[in-house]
């Protein structure tokens, strides 16, 4: 008995997973030595199938950038296996150290409620959700085939940004269409963020003293993509994106909630077709569109301090909304253990913390303003006074670390 437990302590301090994360001309990686969860390397390919593409590499010695001709995304893999054992600057000895690949996957729409060991089914099965997301479903298959085609005899794991969402009930998921619609093409909520939601929700339980299934939270993950999520029992039960996530919050560049009607005055003014419409809703809206300067709210907050009146708009309309749906998800909810804020501009924007839960007194939320303005960086944070009946947080989140879990998890199980 002794001598298999001493077995599976060695195996464990073993695994290694290599966390992938592809769009359309990038790859995201990180790899992940389990004993510890600690990121030994990360990095990002770059332009892919493009000229001048090239691969940034990260560890404790190395940091470095690295020009390499990727022309898709097997060739991108090679070129991170091969720094990865590289002589000098590598951190593996051999491709053999690594136990799994875990990948982000955006849409698991209705088929993928929870995460899974990819197989040729699997892949069938993601492939008909294309039409969901028709952008990052082709990255994702890319990367997924380019890594089993590198690695294939490493299993490989799927964990989708939409699983966390699953257990919205039919009230919340549902949009007010013809339900003979819903039944054939699948058009409801689904919701998008799900790792990091789920990822700063069990955090947030520890914080609490609590078990995942004992917390009512509200779930802030602010960035160039933003939503909030509601979770009851430590599920989600309703979220701010939507079929796709230009539903909900404003954000860098998308427009968030609207008149649907929008899209076809638009398209009759401007003599844009239904698909330049989505593009301009998608890429060229949100807190760029109303600033006019820039989807990057660092950029945004120089031009305020500068008196840019429409600068202070496009931060004036997130907060807005973003207090809108807090008032909203409460009710929903009806108890609130705690608020998190989460994501880059949750993380890291003070006033936009403050702007939201400013005034909330007599809802039982109490914010130390001191405090608040003087977080340090990549901390968890509480930010809520003694007074406060809801607690309110501020939590890095990690997806690329729950993805590492999950694979770690389903891998050992298989």
């Amino acid at each position: 008995m002794k001598k298999k437990k001493e077995i599976e302590v060695k195996e464990e301090k073993s695994m290694k997973i290599l966390v992938i994360n592809a769009g359309s001309s990038s790859l995201k990686y990180q790899l992940f030595d389990m004993n510890g969860e600690k990121v030994v390397a990360k990095g990002n390919c770059e332009k892919i199938g493009l000229e001048g593409s090239f691969l940034s590499y990260k560890t404790e010695k190395a940091n470095k950038k690295v020009e390499v001709n990727m022309k898709d995304h097997t060739a991108a893999l090679k070129a991170v296996l091969k720094l990865l054992t590289d002589k000098n600057d590598g951190v593996l000895s051999s491709l053999e150290e690594i136990s799994a690949v875990g990948h982000r996957v955006v849409q698991g729409g209705w088929i993928f409620d929870k995460s899974v060991v990819v197989d040729d089914k699997v892949l069938k099965d993601l492939q008909t959700l294309s039409d969901l997301s028709p952008l990052h479903a082709s990255a994702n298959l890319a990367g997924i085939k380019g890594c089993r085609k590198v690695m294939p005899n490493v299993p490989h794991v799927l964990v989708f940004d939409t699983s966390f969402h699953a257990s919205m009930p039919e009230k919340a998921f549902m949009y007010a269409i013809k339900y003979e619609d819903y039944e054939k093409y699948h058009v409801r909520k689904y919701g998008f963020h799900g790792t990091s939601h789920r990822f700063v929700t069990g955090e947030t339980a520890k914080l609490l003293g609590k078990k995942p299934e004992d917390v009512n939270l509200i779930v802030l993950h602010l960035g160039n993509g933003s939503s909030i999520t509601a979770v009851q029992n430590g599920k989600s039960v309703d979220t701010t994106m939507g079929l796709t996530p230009l539903e909900g919050l404003m954000m860098g560049t998308r427009s968030g909630d609207l008149d649907p009607t929008v899209v076809t005055y638009l398209a009759n003014k401007k003599k844009m077709t239904a698909d330049e419409v989505l593009n301009y809703l998608n890429k060229e809206s949100g807190i760029y569109g109303i600033s006019g300067v820039s989807s990057d709210m660092r950029e945004v907050n120089a031009e305020i301090a500068k008196g840019n009146k429409r600068a202070r708009l496009a931060l004036d309309m997130l907060i807005y909304r973003v207090r809108k749906y807090v008032g909203a998800y409460m009710f929903a909810l009806g108890r609130v253990d705690a608020i998190v804020f989460t994501g880059g501009l949750g993380e890291n924007q003070e006033d936009l913390r403050e702007g939201v839960l400013d005034g909330l007194e007599s809802y039982g939320i109490v914010i130390d303003k001191k405090k608040n303005l003087t977080l340090p960086r990549g901390t968890v944070e509480q930010i809520s006074t003694k007074k406060s009946k809801v607690k309110v947080f501020r939590v890095p989140t990690d997806e690329e670390l729950l993805i590492a879990r999950d694979t770690k998890e389903l891998v050992l199980k298989k």
